[in-house]
């Protein structure tokens, strides 16, 4: 069971964490290529205060944008602003969604959000819990996956295990931390079982496509490519 008040607590660590980290920013830092492709510190950062916004219209029953076109537009016009615009609106906009999150509602309903996703609304404050500390770790700004807080590790490889469960283009592999914990995905395409082990960080790299696998073990077969989330 999801229980979002305890989510909502921890996005809220996290972006008390990343607005502390972009603070120690300047305006040439920001302009700086991120980890991700194509996008400078600012896109993240333009990207982080635009999804606060489309998750409340979620919340609030509004489609989460009102078009692809128009999410990567925003984004693109936003990222060239100054570091004291940037912290102010993602300051703002993450006030916005957790005083959304805050309001009475009913967390049990479905909620629509892109491409035709639904979920349920209880799992809106765990979907940007994921926004911000992934992000904060593509910023390449010191924090890394290694900080992740462990309960955001483990939930995040469940919630990626279950995405790519059956999936086509995936053989049946075995996922396990050095810890001993165990998660199994795939299935859909011919092979495997293949056994993927290594820090959980790692494994967590891997599934979110911010490492390449390549400090995992791999048995039974090749480490399985994985489709773009």
């Amino acid at each position: 069971m999801m229980d979002h008040v305890r989510d909502l607590a921890s996005v809220r660590d996290a972006t008390e964490r990343l607005l502390t980290a972009v603070t120690k920013l300047d305006n040439a830092a920001v302009a700086e290529p991120s980890r991700l492709p194509g996008w400078s510190r600012g896109h993240v950062l333009a990207h982080l205060s635009r999804n606060a916004d489309a998750l409340v219209n979620v919340l609030e029953g509004r489609p989460m944008y009102a078009s692809a076109s128009t999410r990567d537009a925003d984004i693109e016009r936003d990222a060239p602003r100054p570091l004291e615009t940037q912290l102010a609106d993602l300051r703002e906009s993450g006030a916005r969604f957790l005083r959304t999150g805050a309001a009475p509602a009913d967390w049990s309903r479905t909620v629509a959000l892109r491409n035709g996703v639904t979920d349920s609304a209880a799992r809106v404050p765990f979907r940007r819990w994921v926004e911000v500390d992934l992000h904060h770790v593509d910023l390449g700004i010191g924090y890394e996956l290694e900080d992740l807080p462990e309960e955001f590790v483990t939930r995040e490889i469940d919630f990626l295990a279950e995405r790519f469960a059956g999936h086509k283009d995936v053989p049946s592999t075995a996922l396990a931390s050095a810890d001993g914990r165990e998660w199994t995905t795939g299935g859909g395409a011919e092979g495997g079982p293949v056994e993927v082990r290594g820090p959980a960080a790692d494994l967590l790299g891997w599934l979110c496509g911010r490492l390449d696998g390549s400090a995992l073990t791999v048995r039974g077969g090749r480490l399985p490519a994985l489709p773009p989330l």
